[in-house]
């Protein structure tokens, strides 16, 4: 459960979109903490805080710092949009925790975006692509822009890692490149908000306009190392949804030949898991050519029992490395950069080529 901590802030480090560093003490000692202005309030120097440190104490990886719960002695104002009415929406999120939100959703009645979506049920086949790992986003982006830049790329953030979307300093840094984040069921924090996925994704083509969408959760995906106890299991709903919908699933598959885990490496069990036995409906699974011989048997393999539901594919990834070498955010994946999982990026980025490819179709 919680890990309560009380302290009083000695130092305001970097800040990003929605979220801000801190340096707490802590009967004598330093804590990391990360507060979201939004939700508590802009922390100073001198201000008592009281956090949740249990994630920094046990020395989760993403999870490494201590949350600021509540500035007691300085309560920020409450909101300018009225909340005693639905006029400024209802949509409550992180429901029932003690810092729930109550949002505009983007499809509810007081939002301007009501009568299009009303009637809005078809995705016209609009390429998403569904990733298991945040750290696929700006490789998918990476493979899109290098045969469409100008297509218009939506980013669907699921509630498998972190709710807040101001966590991501990955997505504090590609703002500029996406048409906007739309943050469905218990996310928040998006440019738009959305109650389920399926209503993201229709918000997604007929609200921003998008011609590519990428549906991944956030940072900090779970996973107990059992064959179904893993966050990841969602892209395979996240597949169902969008053939659901009448939109083109393509899958980003989960390629490895530098995590330490055998279950990682090669194609991870979660893509097999997800793609083979969850997603019901038949998804374009990508493999980009170009793979160490090995790996790609490997690779090979594995898929082999998913070509009767699924199509495999396999993409050129002529000049993928260049594009994700000129990513504006860092890559990482479970603290592994570009040439260290270089496969893992590659795919991904692969992915996104042939999404940007039928995008421009």
């Amino acid at each position: 459960m919680v890990r309560w901590r009380a302290g009083t802030v000695t130092a305001l480090r970097r800040g990003w979109t929605g979220a801000v560093e801190l340096d707490v003490e802590v009967a004598g000692d330093m804590m990391r903490a990360l507060a979201y202005p939004a939700l508590v309030g802009y922390p100073e120097v001198g201000d008592r805080v009281l956090l949740n440190a249990g994630a920094l104490l046990m020395g989760l990886g993403t999870g490494g710092y201590a949350l600021v719960v509540a500035l007691p002695d300085r309560l920020p104002p409450d909101p300018p949009e009225a909340i005693d009415s639905r006029d400024a929406g209802h949509l409550v999120k992180a429901r029932y925790t003690p810092l729930q939100p109550i949002l505009l959703g983007v499809d509810e009645e007081a939002s301007p975006h009501h009568e299009t979506l009303a009637d809005a049920t078809d995705l016209a086949g609009l390429p998403v692509v569904t990733a298991d790992l945040h750290s696929a986003l700006p490789a998918i982006l990476a493979g899109v822009r290098a045969d469409a830049p100008p297509a218009r790329v939506a980013y669907l953030l699921t509630d498998g890692g972190a709710l807040p979307a101001w966590f991501s300093r990955t997505l504090a840094g590609l703002r500029d490149e996406l048409v906007g984040t739309i943050s469905v069921g218990q996310t928040f924090g998006g440019d738009l908000e959305a109650s389920t996925l399926y209503s993201g994704l229709l918000a997604a083509r007929h609200v921003l306009g998008a011609d590519v969408a990428v549906v991944a959760q956030g940072p900090g995906n779970l996973g107990t190392g059992t064959p179904w106890g893993f966050s990841g299991v969602a892209v395979g709903e996240a597949v169902n949804a969008v053939a659901t919908l009448g939109g083109q699933p393509i899958g980003s598959l989960r390629i490895s030949a530098a995590d330490p885990r055998p279950r990682h490496r090669g194609v991870s069990h979660h893509s097999l898991t997800a793609y083979g036995r969850v997603a019901l409906a038949s998804a374009e699974l990508v493999v980009p050519d170009g793979l160490e011989p090995a790996l790609a048997t490997e690779v090979e393999t594995a898929l082999a029992p998913l070509a009767a539901r699924h199509r495999v594919l396999r993409v050129d990834t002529t000049g993928l490395d260049e594009a994700l070498r000129r990513s504006p955010v860092p890559l990482s994946t479970m603290g592994r950069g570009l040439d260290a999982d270089h496969a893992y990026f590659l795919a991904a980025a692969a992915a996104g080529r042939h999404a940007g490819q039928l995008a421009r179709q």
